[in-house]
């Protein structure tokens, strides 16, 4: 095994109790660390909620460059720990290699779909969950113009777009949206300032409700949207409380269910691998809803987005998934 750099693994190892000898989870963040307030730090809650109703600790570890990914898959694997998850389709390549690697080891992918036998890929429907934070933006725009900010320019994120745009024009066909990415590399999804920039040139533009699907990234345009008194919309973990009255809704995304369901299955004996689709269907995204946002939240755009949930839910809308064919048809 290559050797790594000291102090790689600077993990939360604590002993184990007795009970728990068998299982010793461990989770991998992905680029802008376990508390970018968005995708990350959902996880860590799942593994942390873990933690406390079980009582077995679980080792994590925040890459900060592509080179840890494998790295850090091996080094857990070769300790034995197990499962590990991997929190990023940025993963894909590192799992197909380490995996194979260790064929007694549970693996799980968020993100993406590995097809290996100890593989539980976990991929979410996060163009259904967008569609509805889409619908109530259009509803809550004075303009008519709203905007969508991305972090790193890969289909994924394309998916979360193309699902805004779905949502925003079945509700008004003559809104119009504007689209940015922050940028093609990792550092996209820890980047702020750059984040509020583009919000500011969106706003400049007419914009006056912006989604942010950028992971740390998405900080700096809920700050420059209630900073100019706009609306904002977050992302992953419920952010409605980062900009208290000025963040219309989050499109939560249940990575913190994936990881606290996978390491109690892990616990109970029940792991199973193979792909996991979670859409609205079966929680895995939605909307959100506080003391935070209730005022922003007109009674017309409740019935409004919670008929598309319906709808969604029972088939007779269809919302495009970009990463089907790398194309948005609305």
């Amino acid at each position: 095994m290559k050797r790594l750099v000291l102090g790689l693994i600077a993990a939360t190892a604590m002993t184990l109790p007795a009970f728990a000898a068998d299982i010793k989870p461990a989770v991998i963040y992905d680029m802008g660390g376990k508390f970018d307030k968005s995708f990350n730090e959902a996880a860590y809650h799942g593994a942390e909620k873990f933690k406390k109703e079980t009582g077995i600790a679980y080792r994590d570890f925040e890459i900060s460059n592509d080179t840890q990914r494998e790295q850090a898959l091996e080094k857990f694997a070769q300790d034995g720990n197990s499962p590990i998850i991997a929190m990023s389709f940025s993963f894909e390549a590192a799992m197909k290699k380490v995996a194979p690697e260790y064929p007694k080891t549970q693996f799980v992918i968020v993100d993406d779909v590995v097809d290996l036998p100890n593989v539980r890929s976990v991929v979410f429907k996060e163009n259904e969950g967008s569609y509805l934070v889409g619908v109530m933006a259009a509803l809550a725009s004075k303009t008519g113009t709203v905007g969508f900010i991305g972090g790193m320019d890969v289909p994924l994120i394309r998916k979360f777009g193309c699902g805004y745009v779905g949502g925003v024009k079945a509700t008004k066909a003559d809104a119009k949206v504007i689209q940015n990415m922050t940028g093609d590399t990792p550092s996209a999804w820890n980047d702020p300032t750059k984040g509020g920039e583009i919000a500011k040139s969106q706003m400049d533009q007419g914009a006056d409700v912006i989604y942010a699907a950028a992971g740390g990234t998405g900080v700096g345009v809920l700050q420059a949207a209630a900073d100019a008194g706009k609306l904002g919309i977050g992302v992953d973990s419920n952010q409605n409380g980062l900009q208290p009255g000025h963040v219309l809704t989050s499109m939560v995304k249940h990575v913190d269910v994936a990881v606290y369901n996978a390491f109690m299955d892990a616990k109970n004996g029940k792991f199973t691998f193979g792909p996991e689709h979670l859409g609205l269907a079966e929680d895995g995204v939605g909307y959100a809803m506080d003391d935070n946002n209730k005022s922003l939240v007109t009674p017309e755009m409740q019935k409004a987005v919670e008929q598309a949930k319906a709808d969604i839910i029972s088939g007779k809308v269809k919302v495009h998934d970009y990463t089907s064919d790398n194309a948005c048809p609305y």
